[in-house]
């Protein structure tokens, strides 16, 4: 059930019901580039390794999802979800838009990171980046390599521009394919990459999820955000802020990560392990793009 007012993420247990002496059950606001950000830490022991999520978007938290997912990694990690400046939890009107840019998330994640790894004693860290994190978690390790035990892309990024023509082809070709002539009309007038105009954007990925280009099988995301419902950290406040900062967040950066992220020419090189997650029939992030990267990575096993 949905808190109205006030978000709390439950203690951990063992099976007889008490909670485990060495766990940790956090959900907390720290600073990060002078703006107040919100984290969530669970584990079962402050032992274990520790391991960061960037969500994707920008700006789609997945805190409120992490319930679902997060059982098992809370037993092997000290599991760090973060709602990303203007994102979820940590969305506010008063975050400056000038300050919604790739360098200022590489900042706010490297102090987090310090943050973390000085509070926990670890030496190193386990990244995982979803989707837009992805990128994000890329241009992390690339510049403190020194900081990572290893690095986990999932439905990885790559560049843009490329991504966003075989996402469109996809969904004009299931339009075609299914007879929809309302959805083939709205998408020839589309333009992809859409850089400056976001409304491009939204039409596209309204007909790919009709088309099951995002959630496979499935007809729109709504599955995936009644899930969201569910999450005793986030509340109806949260859930509209949820909302408002993928708008924001999409609106300040598209255009900057469209221009200025190449994964593929940029970052091949690695000091750590690299290993990639992903989705046949994923075409927010199409699995063509990243296995291609993927063969052009140099890194140690």
């Amino acid at each position: 059930m949905v808190r109205l007012f006030r978000g709390k993420t439950p203690e951990i247990k063992d099976d007889e019901g008490k909670v485990i002496p060495t766990s940790i059950a956090s959900l907390e606001q720290i600073t990060l580039g002078g703006y107040k950000q919100w984290i969530l830490i669970r584990t079962h022991n402050v032992k274990n390794p520790l391991l960061l999520f960037l969500h994707g978007g920008p700006g789609s938290t997945e805190m409120g999802f992490a319930h679902k997912y997060e059982k098992k990694l809370e037993e092997h990690f000290i599991f760090v979800n973060w709602d990303q400046r203007g994102s979820g939890k940590s969305f506010s009107r008063k975050i400056p838009k000038d300050s919604m840019n790739i360098e200022q998330f590489v900042s706010d994640a490297h102090e987090l990171v310090l943050h973390l790894m000085k509070r926990f004693k670890k030496d190193k860290i386990v990244l995982v980046g979803h989707s837009w994190g992805s990128m994000l978690g890329v241009l992390l390790v690339q510049r403190y390599p020194e900081l990572f035990s290893a690095y986990v892309g999932i439905g990885q990024a790559t560049n843009l521009t490329e991504n966003e023509k075989v996402s469109y082809q996809f969904t004009l070709d299931e339009a075609r394919k299914r007879g929809n002539k309302k959805a083939e009309r709205q998408l020839l007038k589309l333009q992809p990459p859409y850089f400056d105009d976001i409304m491009q954007l939204n039409k596209q990925r309204k007909w790919m999820n009709k088309f099951g280009g995002a959630l496979y099988n499935q007809t729109s995301i709504w599955p995936l955000l009644k899930v969201m419902f569910g999450a005793p950290e986030f509340t109806i406040r949260d859930i509209l802020k949820f909302l408002q900062g993928t708008v924001f967040s999409n609106k300040s950066m598209w255009s900057e990560i469209i221009e200025k992220t190449d994964l593929p020419k940029d970052a091949c090189k690695f000091s750590i392990p690299v290993y990639f997650i992903m989705g046949k029939y994923d075409y927010n992030t199409p699995y063509v793009l990243a296995e291609a990267y993927f063969k052009k990575i140099q890194a140690p096993w």
